[in-house]
């Protein structure tokens, strides 16, 4: 049996809770328990929730757990020094380590992530790479593995990767079984985008909004650095820095994500050819179109039409 323990501290966001669920129904799946989740904090006790709600917990204890997940909160609280101890202690003997959400911060406070790939919630995700320079933070990630290392992004991303502990453990149909049961859609990939910084580019200044409002009205052009920078009334190495800067994303990776959610909408319109999407979104080719969704959603174009239309998904 997989002994799981998730790691709570006052504050903690409850929705990455939801891991335990996962795992629950991962035991009913298979008609037996693989996993035992063990809810764990300083003292043990019950421990306040960001919602106001407790829930019971056992100590931290010199236990040693086959994985242990930090979860995260909605403000990035400090980390209590036990905590950093016990990270630090079960990254030395435990199987596996991670965090959900913006667990990460907990994770690189104890030197869990130095030298490794990691992801968090979008919106923090800059105050990570600030913070912890010797984490490479990819923010457009839904999860991410890394050795014995796994992070998550925010909110329901915990569920994504408590799914893909589960297909690791069990294999990819109790995986599957258990995302039907759930009524979720199984597993996103991990290397799909975090929507919500696709969706909400938001810059300080007028100037790399109005770069940004130029491009979602002419992605058809191919949208040069030297264009955007026009548009923003500054040089192009003044409007490559201020853009990332602002966004935490080059222009280019900007452009790229403008022009896949574009392209996304078309396709779940359904009313529209693979190739004229392409053309009309500035991607030129279906292939480059292809590859950009890959990157970004995990899955290729007629896929997402497929899930738009209500049928089954396959793998790309």
């Amino acid at each position: 049996m997989h002994h799981v323990a998730l790691a709570l501290y006052p504050g903690f966001q409850a929705l990455n809770l939801a891991v335990s669920t996962v795992l629950e129904f991962a035991n009913r799946s298979l008609g037996e328990p693989l996993y035992k989740v063990h809810l764990l904090s300083e003292h043990g006790g019950p421990v306040l929730s960001s919602g106001g709600f407790s829930v019971g917990t056992e100590p931290f204890g010199k236990r040693r757990f086959d994985t242990v997940l930090v979860v995260g909160d909605n403000d990035v609280l400090p980390t209590p020094p036990a905590l950093v101890k016990f990270l630090q202690r079960a990254a030395r003997t435990s199987r596996r380590i991670g965090a959900t959400c913006t667990g990460a911060f907990n994770l690189a406070e104890a030197g869990v992530l130095d030298g490794r790939r990691a992801t968090t919630h979008w919106y923090y995700a800059e105050q990570l790479r600030r913070r912890f320079p010797n984490v490479g933070v990819e923010e457009d990630r839904i999860f991410i593995i890394d050795g014995p290392v796994w992070t998550s992004a925010g909110m329901s991303a915990c569920i994504d990767l408590a799914l893909a502990l589960v297909e690791k453990d069990a294999g990819a149909a109790v995986a599957r079984d258990v995302a039907k049961l759930l009524v979720v859609y199984h597993r996103r990939a991990g290397g799909q985008s975090q929507f919500s910084a696709l969706l909400d580019l938001e810059p300080r200044s007028d100037r790399i909004r109005a770069a940004l409002d130029f491009a979602r009205q002419n992605l058809q052009q191919e949208l040069s650095v030297e264009q955007l920078a026009d548009a923003a009334h500054l040089s192009p190495r003044q409007f490559a820095r201020a853009f990332r800067d602002e966004t935490g994303q080059t222009p280019a990776k900007a452009v790229e994500h403008l022009r896949v959610e574009a392209a996304r909408l078309m396709m779940e319109g359904g009313r529209h050819a693979i190739d004229v999407v392409a053309r009309d979104t500035g991607f030129g080719d279906r292939e480059r179109m292809r590859r950009a969704f890959l990157r970004a959603f995990g899955q290729p174009p007629q896929a997402i039409r497929r899930m738009a239309r209500g049928d089954e998904l396959q793998t790309a």
